[in-house]
């Protein structure tokens, strides 16, 4: 009986290490960020202390995620998620403890977020970029969708559920200690990745060369490598503005439809999110069970642009099931995209180059949110909710018309098929 497409990357040694590791480390981050909130509550802070240790992870991972992707394409990815996951170790093991003797304060805390964000940055550039050195490019898409089946499951359902429940039975301190076991555990299994199998240099990379270069020459040839490449470019940008126009809305502003439209809680707003979960989970699995698409490019761009439209008629709907339905539609149209995206990343840029290009899309994400979540709020001051969401859902599905129809992608993914050859994108690409 063969095996099915999204088990066979575990036919792979390095990449059962590799997977084990980081179910072990997001589960944890999980856990950290129910164990954070209530250790902060525990100290006495309130919502400005935890608004504080909460930004400094982000500050931590947006100041430094450029950096991390210069670094995974200078230095052995091996050895940088492995000191990456060191180095979240000595920081929990250290809240640990000062939480055990009494000794903890907030501002270790906030110390203590801003190196996991820090972390983040060097770990998520470098994981990208090793994948495609421990597996056949045909093994790429179902490794992508088992990454993204699992991260909803353990980061945002499993790991904050079991925090609560430690919480709950003992005290927010062994939750934190709980979160040092996983990463003790995710550090000793990445131990275990091979160094002879991820010794062989990439093709195209002279890392001589490359540490000759400023880290500012460093980025300049990925920015231009971006600029010059228009399925990529134009992908970036619809990333911008999708984040720009959907993230905020669906943080800040759902809470306000559940409360006024539904008549709903706390928990009711919890179920929702729940549900886009599920379906950013199934949505990955099952593009990691098929083949890639022969169109996968335009796939990509319908799946992202068709599944924001639901979100369009958000404001407009009276009914629990109707917003659930149009979530659960949003989060596994837009896993499906991102498995394809991630996929593509991996397989059409040269393998000296997919540290910088996956942090600089990584960037573009993450410098948007806040902004996105900032300005929900003003302006939900002077418009109607029903008019953002209405917009938001319609703005994304154009933007991704314009996308597929001037980076000409219908063409340039005939060009380069996919779905037979696992053929590497020329450091010349096409359209120039």
């Amino acid at each position: 009986m063969p095996t099915p497409k999204a088990l066979r990357p575990f036919a792979h040694r390095e990449y059962r290490v590799l997977i084990a590791a980081l179910a072990i480390s997001i589960f944890g981050s999980g856990m950290w960020a129910v164990g954070m909130v209530y250790q902060v509550i525990h100290l006495g802070g309130g919502p400005l202390d935890l608004s504080l240790v909460a930004a400094a992870g982000s500050v931590g991972l947006v100041a430094f995620v450029l950096a991390g992707g210069i670094a995974a394409d200078r230095f052995p990815q091996r050895r940088l998620i492995i000191a990456v996951e060191g180095a979240n170790l000595a920081v929990i093991a250290t809240i640990t403890a000062l939480a055990m003797t009494g000794l903890l304060q907030i501002w270790h805390l906030a110390i203590g977020a801003f190196v996991l964000g820090m972390g983040a940055a060097f770990f998520f550039p470098a994981y990208s970029a090793i994948l495609p050195r421990i597996l056949p490019a045909e093994d790429l898409l179902a490794a992508n969708g088992m990454e993204g089946s699992m991260r909803p499951v353990l980061q945002q359902a499993a790991g904050p559920a079991v925090a609560g429940i430690v919480v709950a039975a003992l005290s927010p301190s062994h939750a934190v200690a709980a979160v040092a076991v996983c990463h003790l555990l995710a550090f000793a299994v990445l131990n275990f990745l091979s160094r002879t199998a991820l010794a062989t240099p990439d093709p195209g990379q002279d890392h001589g060369a490359l540490r000759k270069n400023t880290l500012l020459q460093d980025l300049r040839e990925g920015v231009s490598y971006t600029v010059r490449t228009p399925w990529l470019l134009w992908t970036l940008l619809w990333a911008c503005i999708s984040v720009l126009f959907l993230i905020g809305p669906i943080e800040v502003l759902l809470p306000f439809v559940v409360r006024d439209q539904l008549a709903g809680d706390s928990s009711m707003f919890g179920f929702l999110l729940a549900v886009m979960g599920v379906g950013a989970a199934l949505g990955s699995l099952l593009t990691a069970s098929f083949r890639l698409p022969r169109r996968y490019l335009t796939v990509m761009m319908v799946s992202w642009g068709a599944g924001s439209l639901p979100l369009a008629a958000v404001g407009f709907m009276d009914s629990f099931w109707a917003i659930a339905a149009a979530l659960f539609v949003f989060g596994a149209t837009g896993s499906v995209g991102m498995v394809i995206w991630g996929t593509l990343l991996q397989r059409r840029v040269p393998r000296h180059l997919l540290g910088r290009i996956s942090s600089l899309d990584f960037f573009v994400s993450l410098a948007l949110m806040p902004v996105s979540m900032a300005l929900a709020g003003p302006a939900a001051e002077v418009l109607p909710i029903w008019l953002i969401f209405a917009v938001a859902g319609g703005v994304c599905p154009i933007m991704a018309v314009v996308a597929i129809v001037v980076a000409r992608m219908p063409d340039d993914e005939l060009a380069h098929p996919l779905d037979t050859e696992p053929a590497m994108e020329s450091t010349t690409p096409a359209g120039d």
